[in-house]
């Protein structure tokens, strides 16, 4: 006999046999003790974890010859032995009919069926018609079918087993007994290989049969096929083929966890060239980007549940539902627990979206290797990054907290005016004198809304004493305020605001003593009011047109917008300049473009006009029709000719406008 795979050789015959899916083989057992046999049943889920064999358990328990309670029937199960189930078990039974809808998935085909199915069957009870892949079934077979599946003759089983039940009709769906069945859980596999690994003659470790039961992913033929493929593949001691973990790692091109453990320990204590160093050794030995990618995920989701479920680095707390979320070996529940130890939730979350997004994006980049190696090294910035909670609760909201520091404050001025840590300054807490709390809604109200004179002087306290170290000063020059920044009330931080020490600048002889320095800055604020341009200081509408034209006549590329703005009509009205051009609406983006508008405003504010809105109105109509004389420049040939009696006696008598003035004066 040739040879028969092992998914193929330990196909269950019997519901009992089934692994993982007590819950659909109940229900069927039940079923047919009490005769409560449905013409339609609908088999979905996972590939590989029983659908097509339970339907066939299923049809041998209906077309069995001897009875429920008989002598070699006892229960509900098959008895295996009469010619209807020795027949179905080999596949050439008359009245049970498995189609590959995949194939015969079009409507002439259904019909055939359809026409056959009103015979009664040849010999067992029932004719049954087994429908593998039916979801690959067209809508207008599935239509076809109907009125069959909602009369159909009483000798009629139907059996569909899908992978995607949602795309079967709804009206399919509801006349038939739908049995949804789960993803067989580890160690319901691990159970299954190691009872075929006895029955072969294979000797396998706990940790390869722990590898082979998580390769299949909840799917008992995955986990069938790759250890079939292990044990042709496996070394031979004294006629027996020996698994080994290492061997199904290269098998099956995977690294073990061991190296993902590495890398988050390199992450945890900041050593991005340990993590390069380590995928570059994992590439250069010929592991895919994509499939390291793919591993890196699922130990990251691993060690998520791991910190979730609570489960210690010894693996304590790893079973029950933690057990249930981790469907992973002993061994790799106490690695994940350990991983998960170094980082919070929120990281290892952040650590796991990072890696699902470059495991996406391998899928279309050319450069896989800069892809994989960049999204390691987003793990390492990751972790140096300061969560925004911890940054906002340094903030102090009452008055008199000390702020612990947790770098040195002390230090030199630099060129940048910051504070720089000294390495050798003492981390001791500074005490910050912070301000009460104080609403900054109700500052700004308070500022706007209450007339302040005009000038007034507002002191704030920058920082209480603080102890200068003698080794941090090295001149008068480089010694200023030391203090951390505080958090001062609004009105406190107005513009124009000249700052000066009350203190004086620190001498060298104060500092070196180690004396204790106060600084006080005053702030001498100018009031709104006067600061504030009144109505009547604004420039006129003249005065802002010229700004503005000669800002554009002066700036390259802007003639054109220089000449629709001479053109328009400019007015100021409540706290607006308005500009009624003589250019259409679709016409003004083009002439008066953004950079223009940018001069334009530059050119207002610098005329005192800041604080109006200027307001651009295309013309339309009549409006755009109607151009304004265009003054002419002061000494130009087009001046000279204005002055030209004969042409002003024209402009009173025609209305006439001077637009090309042409000079015909010889040597000129």
């Amino acid at each position: 006999m040739a040879y028969q795979v092992l998914a193929r050789k330990y196909r269950p015959q019997r519901f009992a046999d089934v692994a993982g899916q007590d819950h659909v083989t109940v229900t069927l057992m039940n079923a047919l003790v009490q005769q409560r046999i449905a013409h339609g049943y609908i088999f979905s889920g996972h590939r590989g974890i029983g659908k097509t064999t339970i339907a066939r358990i299923l049809a041998s328990a209906l077309n069995c010859r001897n009875a429920i309670g008989s002598e070699l029937r006892p229960t509900a199960e098959p008895c295996e032995v009469c010619d209807s189930c020795l027949e179905i078990r080999a596949g050439n039974a008359v009245d049970v009919i498995e189609i590959d809808a995949a194939t015969n998935r079009g409507i002439d085909e259904i019909r055939e069926l359809r026409d056959a199915a009103r015979y009664r069957p040849a010999r067992d009870k029932y004719k049954i018609y087994i429908l593998d892949e039916a979801h690959q079934i067209t809508d207008a077979a599935f239509n076809a079918l109907l009125k069959t599946l909602e009369e159909p003759p009483d000798h009629i089983v139907f059996m569909m087993a899908t992978t995607q039940p949602e795309d079967i009709p709804q009206t399919v769906r509801s006349r038939c007994q739908h049995f949804s069945f789960h993803a067989v859980k580890l160690v319901d596999i691990l159970g299954e290989l190691r009872g075929i690994a006895e029955r072969e003659g294979v000797e396998a470790d706990e940790a390869a049969l722990s590898l082979l039961a998580e390769a299949g992913d909840g799917s008992m033929r995955d986990a069938l096929s790759i250890m079939d493929q292990a044990i042709a593949s496996a070394p031979m001691q004294d006629g027996r083929a020996v698994l080994d973990a290492s061997q199904i790692r290269e098998l099956m091109g995977t690294v073990p966890n061991a190296v993902f453990e590495k890398i988050l320990e390199a992450v945890n204590a900041n050593r991005s060239a340990e993590v390069i160093t380590v995928a570059n050794t994992l590439l250069d030995a010929g592991n895919s980007p994509a499939q390291l990618a793919r591993q890196c995920v699922r130990y990251l989701r691993n060690c998520v549940i791991a910190k979730i479920a609570g489960i210690g680095v010894d693996g304590v707390a790893a079973d029950g539902v933690a057990g249930e979320l981790l469907q992973i070996s002993a061994d790799e529940q106490r690695r994940a627990g350990r991983s998960a130890a170094l980082f919070s939730e929120e990281e290892l979350t952040r650590f796991l979206q990072v890696m699902l997004r470059t495991f996406d994006e391998l899928g279309y980049r050319q450069e896989q290797r800069f892809h994989f190696e960049l999204g390691l090294l987003k793990l390492v910035h990751l972790r140096r990054l300061l969560p925004v909670e911890e940054l906002l609760s340094q903030f102090a909201v009452g008055g008199g907290a000390v702020v612990p520091a947790k770098r040195p404050v002390t230090g030199g001025l630099g060129s940048s005016g910051l504070l720089g840590a000294s390495p050798s300054a003492s981390s001791a807490p500074v005490a910050v004198a912070t301000k009460p709390a104080f609403s900054p809604f109700e500052q700004s109200r308070k500022r706007f809304d209450e007339p302040g004179p005009g000038l007034a002087a507002v002191r704030v306290p920058v920082a209480a004493p603080v102890t200068v170290p003698k080794e941090v000063v090295t001149a008068p020059a480089e010694v200023a305020a030391v203090a951390p920044p505080v958090v001062a009330p609004v009105e406190a931080f107005r513009p124009a605001v000249p700052v000066e020490s009350a203190a004086g600048t620190l001498t060298s002889a104060s500092a070196a003593s180690g004396d204790a320095v106060a600084p006080v800055v005053e702030a001498v604020a100018v009031s709104r009011a006067a600061t504030d341009l009144q109505p009547g200081s604004l420039p006129s509408a003249v005065d802002l047109q010229t700004a503005a034209i000669e800002a554009l006549q002066a700036a390259a590329k802007q003639d054109t917008a220089a000449e629709a703005l001479e053109d328009a009509v400019w007015s100021v009205e409540g706290g607006e300049i308005r500009v009624q051009m003589a250019v259409s609406k679709t016409m003004l983006p083009m002439v008066v473009n953004a950079e223009a508008e940018k001069i334009v405003r530059a050119a207002l504010r610098e005329r005192g006009a800041g604080t109006l809105k200027l307001v651009l109105i295309p013309g339309s109509g009549a409006t755009a029709a109607v151009k304004k004389p265009r003054a002419a420049k002061s000494g130009s040939m087009q001046a000279k000719a204005l002055e030209h009696p004969i042409v002003q006696q024209a402009q009173r008598l025609f209305n006439a406008e001077i637009r090309t003035v042409i000079d015909l004066r010889e040597g000129e």
